[in-house]
Order: C-alpha cells, then structure tokens, then sequence
C-alpha cells in the first residue's frame, strides 16, 4: 500500500486498512485532488489479497468530513475531476464486497455524511454530528445520500432530516439506526478497530459473500428470489480453502487459519 499521499494517511494493521483524511485545517473537507487519492487508496484495498477490513476516520477531533470543500469550488478550483468510483472514491464503489468501518470523529455533514453511510458499519464518537444540509445552500445531496438513508433509516426519518438540513447529534443518529455504536471521542479508535478485528476473525470469504447478498437482495421484493439468487461471493466461497478449513478447524477444536482465497 502506497503511504506517501498528500492528504490521506494509510497504516496497516494485519489484514486491517485504515486511511485517515489529512485535512483538518478545512474540517477534512474533500476536494477533486484528495478524491483521486481516495479512489487510488480503495482501488489498492480490493486488489490486495491482503487487506480484508477497511476503516475510514478523520484527522483532529472536530471533523469526520464537512463534506465537499465549497471554499475550494468558490475560489474557482476545478471541480470536475470528481472519479468514477464517486465521493471520497467510495459512494458509487458497488462491486466492493470487502466491509469499510467510518470512525466518525465529530461532524460528519453533506458528502461526509454520505461516506459514512456508504460503509457498512458507522461508529460515533459522543461528539459527532449527522447531516445532509445540501438544500441550505441551494445543492442536494447527490453522492447517494438521498438514497441510502432511507434505505437504511426509513423514509419518514430519513425526510425529516433531509427536507429541513438539520444537525442529528450521535446519540440520536444511534437511535435512529445510523450509527451502531457511541463511545466517548478518546476510544472512538479503539473502538472501530475492535469491530474490526471481530470481522477478521471470521472467514473474509464468508465476509464477503454476507456482504454482497445483503446488498444485492435489499431491492428484491420477492423472498423465494433472493434466496435463489445467484451471487458471485457465494459461489467463491465454496470454492475457496476457506470453505474447507472452517469446518476442520472446528471439528480438531483449534482457531481457524484464514487464507481468504
């Protein structure tokens, strides 16, 4: 893994990634060269057989992201070298059956918000503050934000944050089913890598099947259908020495050796 980027630091911990956004001085706003980075840096993550676990935080103790660096676009900065793979190289990353954890240290608001909810797992620290307030100043919240929340919160609740920009505070955000966990700001890290390393311990084939059938089924009203469905993870989990290998460690009563392929 590459570590030399301008505005994101990458440390590796096992088979555990973790990419901190390098730009407290405008509360880890993202602008067009610190996204490229991001779709390098997760680009890197699924090709690496290596690196099964991702989690994503911010630099300082105010800011997770403020989301889209306005200061940067109104200063005349280009804005159009946004990647493919979307904001922060993550929202429209679909084919990413590998789990990313945000670490969200303090706001977390507009397409910083969004990140967050493109992973899989969001944990708050008591600090940290949820919005979507891209109508405030005359934008919307175009990075998957307007569909994922309802997705994952409901509509009525998702509406309600949505139609006023209004700050959900951690504990709320926990309530309402954004946030999985709230933990005072001082072992906000700890915390995420421990979910993290509770992933680990499991298969990453079997991760990554859970993963994408998750996702892929969301939309599939049809019961029998989705159960039926083809899924590629599953198919590479059968197929894989990990299939093999759960069961015998199990039965020889010792921790499995994981090899993820």
């Amino acid at each position: 893994m590459k570590n030399d980027y301008e505005f994101l630091n990458t440390s590796i911990d096992g088979h555990i990634l973790e990419v901190t956004i390098n730009r407290p001085e405008v509360y880890n706003a993202l602008h067009p060269p610190s996204q490229q980075e991001f779709h390098e840096v997760w680009n890197e993550f699924a090709d690496d057989e290596e690196l099964w676990i991702g989690i994503i935080t911010g630099a300082g103790d105010k800011a997770f992201s403020a989301g889209n660096d306005l200061k940067y676009q109104a200063s005349g900065g280009e804005m159009t070298a946004i990647p493919e793979s979307g904001f922060a190289g993550l929202t429209n990353r679909f084919n990413l059956n590998k789990p990313i954890i945000a670490a969200v240290n303090g706001v977390a608001m507009g397409g910083g918000m969004e990140i967050a909810l493109a992973c899989d797992l969001i944990i708050a620290s008591d600090n940290a503050r949820f919005a979507l307030p891209e109508p405030k100043v005359g934008l919307a919240a175009l990075a998957g934000g307007m569909q994922r929340l309802p997705r994952q919160i409901g509509m009525k609740a998702a509406m309600g944050m949505m139609l006023t920009g209004r700050h959900v505070e951690a504990s709320e955000a926990k309530e309402l089913g954004i946030v999985n966990e709230v933990v005072e700001q001082n072992k906000l890290l700890e915390t995420a890598r421990s979910w993290a390393k509770q992933i680990e311990e499991c298969s990453p084939m079997s991760i990554r099947a859970t993963k994408q059938v998750a996702y892929q089924s969301l939309g599939e009203a049809d019961l029998q259908k989705s159960i039926k469905g083809q899924y590629s993870a599953v198919g590479e989990l059968f197929k894989s020495e990990d299939f093999v290998e759960g069961p015998k460690a199990f039965a020889e009563k010792r921790p499995p050796k994981w090899k993820g392929r």
